[in-house]
């Protein structure tokens, strides 16, 4: 049978314990609450990683690594991931934001920012780019869900029945919650205009486009429909899965390097 690769690279996410360099993680109390985070302070622009479904920040540990000290960093687990502490609210888009906004602020790290998300902290860093345009000097969405990613033939109603069981699984109750919110996190991004007053780079994963079943061809449209929601992007497509920050962290050094080139011209 031939899977989704959104799905199984969302289960090698969830399941992998490893990666080459390891961050080391401190703990701050935001609103009563622990979260677990990584900074480097080394000047201006910040650049802010958000993590995808089931993923946490060691994702980016090679990435974060080989950048030059030109930059700041900073990542995250949010809510429920790691040392980060539950929280009740909604896992929409809105509310992650939010959140991530009040703990850049309780870090004292001040906009404007380059967002870095990958998969669904794609379509976070989408939403906090359009939301709020004036914080964001520049994004790079790497393989990012699309904000209609699990609509039509990639709504999960129409997985095929050992598909959904596994996934639904190996999901931790913090994953659920924030999948079960994606739609509403789509429509948040679509309700918003486009963003146009900043550079973007779009890393598609190229691997994924030689598979061929009904929800890998409905996410492969999907990786290439992404480029249409903002026409002035630069899309580089990745000889790698989904999992680019592991895979090919170098594309996201050299995306995240060009961003800053052209956001300070």
């Amino acid at each position: 049978m031939k899977y989704n690769m959104i799905f199984l690279s969302i289960l090698i996410m969830i399941g992998f314990s490893g990666c080459s360099t390891v961050l080391e993680p401190k703990i701050t109390t935001v609103d009563e609450k622990n979260v677990e985070y990584y900074l480097k302070q080394n000047g201006s622009p910040t650049v802010v990683f958000e993590n995808g479904l089931g993923g946490t920040m060691k994702w980016w540990s090679d990435v974060i690594s080989g950048l030059d000290n030109n930059f700041s960093v900073f990542t995250y687990n949010r809510a429920g991931y790691g040392n980060s502490t539950s929280v009740s609210s909604e896992r929409d888009g809105e509310h992650i934001i939010e959140e991530l906004r009040t703990i850049l602020r309780h870090n004292k790290l001040s906009p404007p920012y380059i967002l870095v998300g990958h998969s669904l902290g794609g379509l976070y860093m989408q939403y906090y780019a359009r939301k709020y345009p004036e914080e964001v000097t520049g994004l790079v969405l790497v393989d990012s869900t699309h904000p209609n990613q699990f609509r039509g033939n990639g709504d999960p109603e129409n997985w095929p029945f050992l598909t959904k069981t596994v996934f639904n699984l190996l999901l931790s109750e913090t994953a659920e919650t924030e999948f079960d919110a994606i739609n509403k996190t789509g429509n948040e991004v679509l309700a918003l205009p486009t963003a146009t007053s900043m550079p973007i780079i779009i890393l598609s994963a190229l691997e994924p486009m030689s598979v061929h079943s009904e929800l890998a061809d409905d996410a492969n449209a999907k990786r290439i429909d992404l480029a249409n929601l903002y026409p002035n992007a630069e899309v580089i497509w990745v000889d790698s899965g989904h999992v680019i920050p592991y895979e090919k962290p170098e594309s996201v050094i050299e995306a995240i390097e060009s961003i800053h080139k052209r956001s300070i011209k």
